[in-house]
């Protein structure tokens, strides 16, 4: 009776959402594909081998899964490991991650999508990354005896905390979270949030931040150097990198590289908004602030014939943020600028890279915390300490040096999340007989 009226809210969501849906199909062009995935018409998974189902909404926590697969690997012989995605982007970068795996759409939660998803692919246990919990997809995986779990578990916001708190809201969600069969958080106020929403405390455990364990510790990436050579970045200059950047905080980036150069014209900028969608508005935005736009998607294999005076990076493709990081000397993590919930921070002190970000890091607010308190990382609270903070840094070059290689330090501290994570997956299948 209650997936029948889950059924029925999400049909009445659906109806509301449409102008919504049709607004970003037609004028923003942004458009969801892969439909039929979603409504659970995936190929079946051939092997008969068990399986741990794996779920990441997007880019960010496909990359952080990334290691818990090659844990999950190393400790479960025998097992596949299937993936799947939420957005279009998410998809596309699972696919890249992992060739030999199964990736597929993650199912809209309607009882009958999630039914037909399920008997395809055939999983021994479910892993939802974060907090990504549908009450349907619980509620079969719970008739079916397979457990769910929720793996780098996080809450970031206290408001949200109350909303699942709220009568009605508490009566539909309760029993969906007291079902779960395992939570990893990534530390104990997470922790708190999850039994305050009905996890038990006996299936809650403090694992760490599997972001931790997705940073590469390199000084280079593969193919830094073509990317390099195809936009004609000067390696002997130094390259100040944005990376992940959101509204408004581009317009901020370019005034604040247009005053450094004034005194420090041998610097380079690059920027890499987070939405593909935002690459086009972002490149006007540069040429109106004066800077000539070298777009990454015009030179994926050959560098133009000639760099115009003043020119600005703008790395337009998916997949390419960590190469960027790789080639500067300076990062600024984005969407903490504008109040965006902030940027993945690890990758950056995995490449030793000296950083900067805003005061808006509530999605990394425990790794912002450990970088700042071991003065690996510099906190700005606007527009203009931006520009005083970059000018700091530009010319106390020994300091920067020392800042990404403490950030380092700080990443090497805190690795470990994904080998408590498998083990708890494996904890739970054995207890239902590995069979």
């Amino acid at each position: 009776m209650k997936s029948k009226l889950i059924n029925i809210a999400y049909i009445l969501a659906a109806v509301m959402f449409l102008p919504v849906m049709l607004y970003q199909r037609l004028v923003r062009r942004k458009r969801r594909t892969g439909w039929r995935q979603r409504l659970g018409h995936i190929p079946a998974r051939p092997s008969r081998a068990p399986c741990v189902w794996i779920h990441g909404v997007s880019v960010g926590e496909i990359n952080a899964a990334r290691p818990l697969v090659h844990e999950l690997g190393r400790q479960l012989k025998g097992f596949e490991v299937a993936i799947s995605a939420t957005t279009d982007t998410g998809f596309a970068r699972a696919t890249q991650l992992f060739p030999s795996q199964m990736v597929f759409r993650y199912p809209l939660d309607f009882s009958w999508v999630v039914a037909r998803t399920m008997e395809r692919v055939r999983p021994r246990i479910i892993v939802l990354m974060e907090l990504e919990v549908w009450p349907n997809l619980v509620a079969h995986a719970a008739r079916a005896g397979i457990p769910v779990v929720v793996a780098n578990g996080r809450i970031t916001d206290r408001r949200r905390v109350g909303l699942l708190n709220l009568p009605l809201v508490r009566r539909l969600t309760r029993g969906m979270f007291a079902s779960l069969a395992g939570v990893g958080v990534q530390d104990e106020t997470y922790a708190e949030r999850f039994r305050r929403i009905g996890v038990p405390t006996d299936r809650i455990r403090i694992t760490g931040s599997l972001k931790w364990d997705s940073a590469v510790v390199a000084d280079r990436v593969e193919r830094d150097d073509a990317l390099a050579r195809c936009l004609m970045i000067d390696r002997n200059r130094p390259l100040w990198v944005a990376g992940s950047t959101g509204p408004g905080e581009e317009a901020a980036l370019l005034q604040a590289y247009k005053q450094l150069l004034e005194n420090h014209p041998q610097w380079q900028l690059a920027i890499v908004p987070r939405h593909p969608e935002r690459f086009g508005a972002v490149a006007h935005l540069i040429e109106d602030y004066g800077f000539a736009c070298l777009r990454r998607s015009k030179h994926l294999e050959r560098p133009p014939t000639a760099l115009k005076a003043r020119t600005v990076f703008l790395g337009d493709t998916m997949g390419e943020l960590r190469r960027f990081y790789a080639l500067a000397d300076l990062v600024f993590v984005g969407r903490s600028l504008a109040p965006l919930g902030g940027s993945d921070v690890m990758e950056v002190a995995g490449l030793a890279r000296p950083m900067l970000f805003g005061p808006h890091m509530t999605n990394f607010a425990e790794a912002a915390t450990k970088l700042l308190s071991a003065r690996a990382a510099v906190q700005i609270a606007d527009a203009e300490s931006l520009l005083r903070e970059v000018r700091y840094l530009t010319t106390h070059r020994v300091e920067a040096t020392r800042m990404g290689r403490q950030a380092r330090q700080v990443l090497l501290l805190n690795q470990g999340a994904s080998r408590k994570t498998a083990e708890m997956i494996q904890k739970l299948l054995d207890g239902k007989g590995n069979k």
